[in-house]
């Protein structure tokens, strides 16, 4: 890691009041303690607000801030490669936003780095996804952040068609399908719907509230205890 990296890195480990040891960065970091002292000294030294000493630990004070858009090679590729798979993958909204996001990301960045950004060459094609599932996923995570119950139209996996009304908690995507995680009310119980499976969807229903053993984290519990 460059010392120029490692040091923003300090910076962020820092922020926002949280009292944080030399071992611990020196650790994290991997480089010494010694390098740690010696690159808080420095950082001091230049006006960065940190407070703290040998042994009992650093923080920095509230109110200061580092430009952005600082990034390491790999947080570069990271988010190039992220958002070329939104672009690809995503909603119609989102993928907008993965593109808008890429032209800012490299207006801003230094030479160096908006060189290295071009060179990623990491690329996502989605010939399967469609406008109209596009434009489902959207609609899903409005609903979602909104707490609104969806009415569907569903052809399960014998190829039935089911109306359903749920309770939308999240989506999830499986390398080339979208699914809805949602808690079912006609089964009174959890169930994922594949997107492209959806025939009709009204997200005009009822706001909800989040009740115990129907939350999203309910959900993951129940993964995580099946066999």
């Amino acid at each position: 890691m460059r010392r120029a990296d490692r040091l923003f890195q300090i910076v962020q480990y820092l922020r926002g009041g949280r009292l944080t040891t030399a071992a611990r960065l020196a650790e994290t970091l991997e480089v010494s303690e010694r390098t740690i002292y010696r690159d808080i000294a420095d950082l001091q030294a230049s006006g960065v607000p940190i407070d703290g000493e040998a042994g009992v630990g650093y923080v920095m004070r509230n109110g200061y801030d580092l430009p952005p858009l600082m990034f390491t090679r790999d947080e570069i590729v990271a988010l190039v490669a992220g958002a070329r798979l939104i672009r690809a993958w995503g909603g119609a909204a989102m993928a907008r936003a993965a593109e808008e996001a890429l032209v800012k990301i490299e207006s801003v960045l230094p030479d160096a780095e908006r060189a290295r950004a071009n060179q990623v060459e990491i690329h996502a094609i989605a010939q399967e996804m469609t406008p109209q599932v596009r434009l489902r996923i959207d609609e899903i995570e409005h609903a979602v952040e909104e707490r609104r119950r969806l009415a569907l139209a569903y052809i399960d996996a014998e190829d039935r068609t089911t109306e359903r009304t749920v309770r939308p908690l999240g989506l999830w995507f499986w390398g080339k399908v979208w699914t809805l995680v949602a808690w079912c009310e006609l089964r009174n119980d959890f169930r994922m719907f594949r997107l492209d499976r959806i025939t009709r969807m009204d997200n005009g229903g009822e706001v909800f509230r989040p009740e115990r053993g129907k939350t999203l984290t309910d959900f993951y519990r129940t993964m995580e205890e099946r066999p």
